[in-house]
């Protein structure tokens, strides 16, 4: 990573049971500030980031408005649960399961393998998710 970036907060933190909440508050954050590494910027709004804002209800671009605004997570999360959909704990456990999953036995598997073997650090058998590579791609431990 290069000098001056950093990187996001990890993909499992949750926020009140919506697993990667903080982690999309803090790479809008970050690439607000400058200081989010360029291989992140192309997928912002996408994919897991997209799944979050649709699970919540909103629209990705006016949640990036309102933490832009200097909104902390939790404004961000009642806002977002008075302007989109509120759900039950079933469907954050259910959310949760799905997000915690991508990538084992789905239709990202291969995508996964893929990742996988771009580095030597994450072409690893204890790999089995994109939530287990975020993990070992941008440092951390599983």
């Amino acid at each position: 990573m290069s000098e001056g970036y950093q990187m996001p907060r990890s993909a499992r933190d949750e926020l009140d049971g919506i697993i990667y909440l903080p982690r999309l508050c803090d790479k809008i954050r970050k690439h607000r500030a400058g200081i989010l590494h360029p291989e992140f910027h192309t997928n912002l709004g996408l994919g897991m980031d997209l799944w979050t804002c649709q699970f919540l209800g909103v629209d990705y671009n006016d949640l990036k408005a309102k933490i832009i605004e200097g909104d902390t997570d939790e404004n961000v999360l009642t806002w977002a649960r008075k302007n989109g959909v509120t759900r039950p704990d079933y469907e954050k456990a259910w959310f949760s399961a799905y997000m915690k999953n991508r990538g084992f036995r789905d239709d990202l598997s291969k995508r996964l393998a893929k990742r996988k073997k771009e580095n030597p650090d994450t072409d690893r058998d204890d790999i089995l998710t994109f939530m287990d590579y975020i993990e070992v791609d941008e440092g951390r431990s599983l």
